[in-house]
């Protein structure tokens, strides 16, 4: 059975390719909830601009008490002092992710297409394991939420769940997760991570 668990919110940007025009959005998602991460994602290649872009919205995040990590981008880190990062699919990125940034920051792992490959990565000194689509195109609930509360029963190495639509926060919430994702739609309502947030703040254990 799993302990009862009251999880932080995890955000999933959308892909940036300024900071000007997000940075109001963040702000007031920050503002929203217990925010315990923000994943930076970026629209360009452009190694430049992604550091400007991360050097405005990194002190943000950080002055709200919560992580700052770059989607698949481990020197970006420590060039735009950010908290850690995130890779999506493991492989040799993950393993390059760990070698540069553990122990002093955060190495995050998901996109993993079973469930040997999970274990795997729980294996090794990471942080978290993330399960669920990062976009809301691939997004399959019902597989999300099975996945999560495997791990979240069977293993101690903490995890995300990320739901996409205000209908998959309740049970993702609910399964054990140390972290609830909530997708880059999220982000354009602060109401519904403010919705999801009372949720979570109104859980109680169960007999």
């Amino acid at each position: 059975m799993t302990d009862f668990i009251r999880p932080r919110l995890y955000l999933i940007t959308p892909l940036l390719s300024s900071a000007e025009d997000f940075a109001p959005k963040l702000e007031k998602a920050l503002a929203s909830g217990d925010v315990a991460c923000v994943l930076l994602r970026f629209a360009t290649p452009d190694e430049g601009v992604r550091k400007k872009i991360a050097k405005v919205l990194a002190p943000m995040i950080q002055k709200a008490e919560a992580a700052a990590l770059a989607l698949d981008d481990a020197q970006l880190v420590g060039r735009a002092g950010l908290d850690g990062g995130h890779i999506n699919g493991g492989g040799e990125n993950f393993d390059d992710a760990l070698e540069r940034l553990k122990p002093d920051r955060i190495v995050g792992v998901g996109g993993l297409d079973s469930r040997d490959a999970a274990m795997s990565a729980g294996e090794t000194d990471v942080d978290y394991l993330l399960f669920g689509a990062l976009d809301a195109q691939d997004n399959d609930a019902a597989a999300t939420l099975e996945w999560t509360v495997w791990w979240a029963e069977v293993f101690n190495v903490p995890c995300v769940g990320v739901a996409h639509a205000p209908e998959e926060v309740d049970a993702l919430a609910k399964s054990g997760a140390e972290f609830l994702g909530l997708g880059e739609s999220f982000l354009d309502a602060p109401e519904k991570i403010a919705a999801a947030q009372a949720l979570i703040d109104a859980m109680e254990p169960t007999a």
